[in-house]
């Protein structure tokens, strides 16, 4: 085996793994979990700062207004005033959009 060969393979092995990728990414309809928290904290960090954060990473399917509505779970604490507040969202996995907050 030669050096072109080699690096025939390796370039091939790349794009291989970059398509999959881009295709990967768009035939999922959901946002990563991570990303929904994200948002959700930066949302929380306008107000005061974050304690701890936490997100189940599969959607649930929950039955909603508008139909079944495909979620992540999750929640997050905060400080504010030295009292500990924590909270429990429900958000949209496809938008993430916060769908249901409830204080715990």
């Amino acid at each position: 085996m030669n050096l072109r060969d080699f690096l025939l393979g390796v370039a091939t092995g790349v794009a291989v793994s970059v398509l999959v990728n881009q295709t990967t990414e768009r035939v999922s309809p959901y946002m990563s979990s991570d990303r929904v928290l994200q948002g959700i904290k930066d949302e929380f960090r306008k107000e005061s700062p974050i304690d701890a954060t936490w997100i189940y990473a599969k959607p649930e399917t929950i039955k909603h207004t508008v139909g079944e509505l495909p979620v992540y779970r999750g929640g997050i604490s905060r400080v504010v005033e030295g009292e500990t507040e924590s909270f429990e969202f429900t958000a949209d996995a496809r938008s993430g959009v916060v769908v249901d907050l409830v204080r715990v």
